[in-house]
């Protein structure tokens, strides 16, 4: 998986405490339940689009790939946003996967950015 942004790592050396105490926070829900990483990193993609969330979803395509998702999964995923937010925000939301998914192949899948 890619390294977190430069920005992310400074945050947990300068609030170590804090990054702890999320750590566990995710640790505990993931272990709530019977979902499987794969399907949580789904259902977390899912939010994070529906949430608006950018940086949200880039990391959740990231960390669905690394539980084994693939591209169709990911893509399916995020398709069922169209009848919960609309088509323009999910268009948005596609566009963002496909971000990551580009980087995964180094080639750029999109021609025009949603914003």
């Amino acid at each position: 998986m890619k390294p977190f942004p430069k920005w992310f790592r400074d945050f947990r050396k300068r609030y170590p405490q804090i990054s702890a105490a999320s750590d566990a926070l995710g640790e505990a829900v993931s272990a709530a339940g019977p979902l499987d990483e794969k399907t949580r990193e789904l259902v977390k993609l899912g939010v994070a689009l529906g949430a608006g969330l950018e940086g949200g979803v880039h990391s959740h395509v990231r960390r669905a790939l690394a539980a084994g998702a693939s591209r169709e999964d990911i893509r399916h995923a995020a398709l069922q946003a169209i009848s919960t937010l609309g088509f323009p925000a999910t268009m948005a939301g596609l566009s963002w996967v496909e971000d990551v998914l580009a980087q995964s192949t180094g080639r750029n899948t999109r021609r025009h950015r949603a914003h």
